[in-house]
């Protein structure tokens, strides 16, 4: 079974030094936090802010390349959690077939908000990441703890 999922926000996290993106369910029940990189994160900041740069990011020129085919994100799914590390699938549509291709959550996140393709979350990965500490420390987040990526 799947949930799916909305980026709530994006955040750096000074005892890894590495950025959380902040997936939540829609009945705000469940969370997914996952670490990724500061070149992923600028990647997930830019598509949430809808800032187009100068020119193409990686991300860009994969929807670009997607829209030139006539082919469509469909959905993202966050498929696993394994030793700490998430994988994903991209979930694309081209003419009559559907085709998935493996991804890192970071970079199927970044082209899913670029496509406006929904993203999901396996319940099996809402499970395994579950821990109460980390709960309740994301529970009592406040808003200034989302900024701005620097750049």
């Amino acid at each position: 079974m799947i949930t799916q999922m909305h980026v709530k926000g994006l955040m750096f996290d000074p005892y890894n030094n590495a950025y959380i993106v902040i997936l939540r369910d829609e009945h705000q029940t469940d969370m997914l936090p996952i670490w990724v990189g500061k070149p992923e994160a600028g990647a997930i900041s830019l598509a949430l802010e809808d800032v187009a740069p100068p020119r193409p990011m990686t991300h860009d020129f994969m929807k670009s390349y997607l829209d030139a085919y006539n082919a469509k994100v469909i959905s993202v799914v966050i498929s696993d959690l394994n030793e700490n590390t998430y994988f994903a699938k991209i979930h694309l549509m081209h003419e009559d077939s559907e085709y998935t291709v493996d991804s890192r959550p970071s970079d199927a996140i970044a082209l899913a908000i670029r496509s406006q393709a929904p993203i999901f979350a396996n319940e099996s990965v809402i499970r395994k990441q579950g821990s109460d500490e980390l709960e309740r420390w994301l529970e009592n987040l406040k808003p200034e703890d989302f900024g701005k990526l620097d750049s």
